[in-house]
């Protein structure tokens, strides 16, 4: 059959065929995410942490309503996700731009005051001088027959969908952060009254050793030995305030506010953060399912695999359906059969620079390739870095176990010293070393408890959480 009919030959063309060249994407049976190993039950974290899936809003586990309400704040005001949210805006306007590239249309208007050249128009006798115009629209239909546009829009909306996970990164990030800082406040708070604490019970012995060297029962260096461990712990007051005070001004700022505007009722905490029950954590498969920087590189290797085909779709030709229609002449005759002009047909365009567009598939394929080992070692990083801050958890948990039973003990010795004391058995001295350790004892449980909180809101991050 012969097509005689411009028309009709791309009406032919389009019944031909439609199917999108390059391959259609689907995640490698080899990437790692599929690996059995990375999907089951972690190693690490043992009693303190439980197979139940982990919660969007995990920081509500503290069942705190100050830092509830401090997370809220900083997720709507951060200048980060601030950010994320412009960058989104970005993207969802460029996948809109690569949705519409089928069509196009073009409108113009020209109009000029003209004299001819004779020798232009083959004449002896100057050309009168006059008012032209030009003017039309154009509009054309890309067939996209072997789906370059597609694969474009599918790179794109695949883009898009890494630019949201991203977002979604920088939420896990802040909500992170702002319950690290708000830690950071409450230990230091528990801190400095551990410490005045030990300062004051310092004071009542060095108080009791000048009496005793008064009374020639205590040489008069054990007052100045007493002295200097005094100043050495008045030392220590200076640095855990500003770190208490850093901590707040590192609150401010994630909740998008100047540093000065802090709150200073938020120093008023000096309790470490609780959870009441082990850490949800689901298992290896919900992990790389939640963790957005995992999600934003599998859509990277999408949009990769996509623009193989958007490469390959130049081996063939790219034929548009288009129609104009317009008026060009002098200005007296405007809109007339004279001036008046149209078109429709199709126009065709091939690259036959085939060895060029070759070489383009080829890069392109590379970078897929590349995508794919990325998106491996994300997906192998989120899995180490989950199973190392579950094992440093139940570490720094075994640690704060053993303290506390330190602690235990030391009140125990503290409290049967003041009883011998009241019977008149043993010395102030003795009584007041007794106490000291104990206080060195709950210092040391306090340290403990603040690396805690730093290890689980670790273990929280890694887990992926703090976005729906």
């Amino acid at each position: 059959m012969r097509i005689r009919h411009p028309l009709a030959l791309a009406i032919a063309l389009v019944t031909a065929g439609c199917a999108a060249v390059g391959p259609n994407y689907r995640v490698p049976e080899a990437a790692i995410v599929n690996a059995p190993a990375a999907q089951g039950a972690f190693l690490s974290g043992g009693e303190a942490v439980t197979a139940e899936p982990l919660p969007d809003h995990w920081w509500r586990l503290y069942e705190d309503p100050r830092l509830d309400g401090l997370v809220e704040q900083a997720l709507a005001r951060n200048t980060d996700l601030r950010v994320a949210e412009a960058n989104l805006e970005r993207s969802s306007a460029l996948l809109a731009e690569a949705q519409s590239g089928r069509f196009s249309g073009l409108a113009d208007v020209e109009v000029n005051y003209v004299q001819q050249s004779a020798e232009a128009a083959l004449q002896h006798v100057q050309p009168p001088e006059r008012y032209t115009y030009n003017g039309g629209i154009g509009i054309s239909y890309d067939l996209d027959l072997f789906g370059g546009i597609r694969r474009g829009i599918e790179a794109a909306s695949a883009d898009q969908e890494a630019v949201v996970a991203a977002r979604d990164l920088a939420r896990v990030s802040v909500a992170a952060e702002t319950t690290r800082a708000y830690a950071d406040i409450c230990n230091g708070g528990r801190q400095l009254d551990v410490l005045r604490r030990s300062i004051a019970v310092q004071q009542q012995g060095l108080t009791l050793t000048r009496t005793l060297v008064r009374n020639g029962r205590a040489p008069q260096f054990e007052q100045q030995r007493q002295q200097g461990a005094i100043e050495n712990s008045l030392a220590q007051l200076a640095p855990l305030a500003a770190r208490q005070r850093n901590a707040a001004f590192r609150l401010a700022t994630l909740m998008g506010i100047p540093p000065r505007d802090y709150d200073p009722a938020w120093l008023s905490c000096a309790a470490p953060l609780q959870l009441k029950n082990p850490i949800p954590t689901g298992d290896g498969g919900a992990l790389l399912r939640r963790r957005p920087d995992v999600r934003a590189a599998e859509r990277r290797l999408a949009a990769a695999t996509a623009r193989i085909g958007v490469a390959t779709a130049a081996l063939y030709p790219d034929i548009r359906l288009g129609a104009t229609l317009g008026s060009t002449g002098a200005a007296v005759d405007a809109l007339s059969a004279l001036t008046n002009r149209f078109g429709v047909g199709p126009a065709i365009s091939w690259d036959l620079h085939r060895s060029a567009v070759r070489d383009r598939i080829a890069a392109s394929q590379a970078g897929a390739k590349a995508s794919l080992a990325s998106f491996d070692g994300t997906v192998l990083a989120a899995l180490r870095e989950t199973e190392t801050s579950l094992d440093t958890y139940a570490a720094a948990l075994v640690r704060l176990k053993r303290l506390r039973q330190s602690e235990q003990q030391a009140a125990v010795v503290m409290a049967r010293t003041r009883e011998l004391r009241k019977g008149g058995r043993v010395g102030g001295l003795v009584a007041l070393d007794s106490e000291r350790s104990w206080i060195a004892a709950v210092a040391a449980s306090a340290s403990a408890e603040a690396d805690v909180n730093a290890d689980q809101i670790t273990v929280f991050q890694a887990l992926g959480g703090g976005w729906s």
